[in-house]
This record gives structure tokens, sequence and C-alpha cells, in this order.
């Protein structure tokens, strides 16, 4: 029967002569929480600048609003953000004008005294995970740090590594420092490792 083989040649063909543009957010600096009246910069980096991506946001006032359009100064695939303001706070992301999209991230801006920094991106399991609770002024005080509501423990220097981190270490953290106040609460996820399927290779050893 030569079908099979014919089908796989079609399919295969197919999935190589597609184009699959991929785009990763940064930002800088790396916070899922910043104050407010600070700068920011946020970049779609890029495998293939011909794709044009965009940086998009959804917040509590707009949704699906581009860098530029009321907001951000656009610069090339990046963004900038001179002075944060609390209505900055929403959901980030880089869209192609293929529509393809990177993966999200959620930022926070606040007003408040204190912020808790955390990775704006998903931990890969079996990595560490630093939390650090800050002031504008201090990232060194005594802190409290909390998971889902449950107290963890206080870190004398106001840092918290959890080593080699698991999917139970996936959670809602947040941080205080007495006489000065209580971070917003931000998500934290863990991942495990991406798994990829090369065609190409699969084409070579089905018709080879």
């Amino acid at each position: 029967m030569e079908e099979t083989p014919l089908l796989w040649l079609l399919f295969l063909t197919a999935m190589l002569s597609r184009t699959t543009n991929t785009a990763s957010l940064t930002v800088s600096p790396s916070s899922s929480q910043l104050f407010e009246d600070k700068s920011v910069s946020l970049s779609c980096e890029e495998d293939d600048t011909s794709a044009e991506w965009t940086l998009r946001r959804n917040t509590t006032r707009r949704k699906m609003s581009q860098c530029g359009a009321g907001w951000g100064n656009p610069a090339g695939s990046s963004c900038i953000i001179g002075l944060t303001v609390p209505w900055d706070s929403g959901v980030y992301w880089c869209e192609s004008r293929e529509g393809a999209t990177s993966k999200s991230i959620n930022i926070t801006v606040t007003g408040g005294p204190v912020i808790l920094q955390s990775p704006v991106l998903p931990v890969m399991e079996g990595e560490d995970l630093t939390l650090t609770c800050k002031t504008k002024r201090s990232s060194n005080l005594p802190a409290g740090f909390y998971k889902d509501d449950s107290f963890i423990r206080t870190e004398p220097a106001g840092h918290m590594t959890i080593h080699h981190v698991s999917r139970s270490d996936e959670g809602l953290y947040k941080c205080t420092i007495s006489s000065v106040g209580e971070s917003p609460p931000s998500w934290v996820s863990v991942t495990g490792e991406e798994v990829t399927f090369d065609f190409r290779s699969s084409f070579i050893q089905i018709f080879t």
C-alpha cells in the first residue's frame, strides 16, 4: 500500500512549509510588581523580525490596546512606559501581524509602600525561586513571606529562596515589612520542561 507513505509525505510537507514565528516578552526591571512613578521597558524578543511584533495589553480601563495608543512609547519591538501608574496594571503580551501571540505576563503597579519582586514568567521545575520584599528605598529589611495567605517564614534580609521548586510551590505569594506595610499578591507559576517535535528529523528518518 502506497497510501500511508504518501499521506505522511503530504502532512510533513505541509508542516515544513509553515512559518511558525515566535516571540517572548521580557520586562526590565524584571519583576511582576512595580512601584508607581517608575520607568519600565517591555520588549518582544523575536526570532523573525519580519513578523512585526506589537506589544498589547488588557487593563481594567482598556482591552486589547497596543503600545503607543494612549500608553507607552514604541521603539521597534519594544515599549517604554516612562512613569508607571496603578492603571498600568494588567496582562501584557506580544502579537504579530499574522495573529501569533507570545505567552502573556501579569504586571501590578502599586502606590503602596511595599512590593514583592517575583518572576514575571513561569519558573522551571527544579530551579531555584528567589522572592524579594522591598520598599522604595530598601530591599534588605526583615520581611515575612506568605503563600496562599499562609505564613511561610521571616527572612532577616528580605530575600526568600525556595530551592528546587516543584508544582506544589505554585501559588499566590505576598510579603510584609513590619511598620511599613504589605505588598500586593502575585501568582508564581511553575512549569515542566517543554517537549518539542522535530518535523524535519522525522521527515528524514521516514523517507531515507
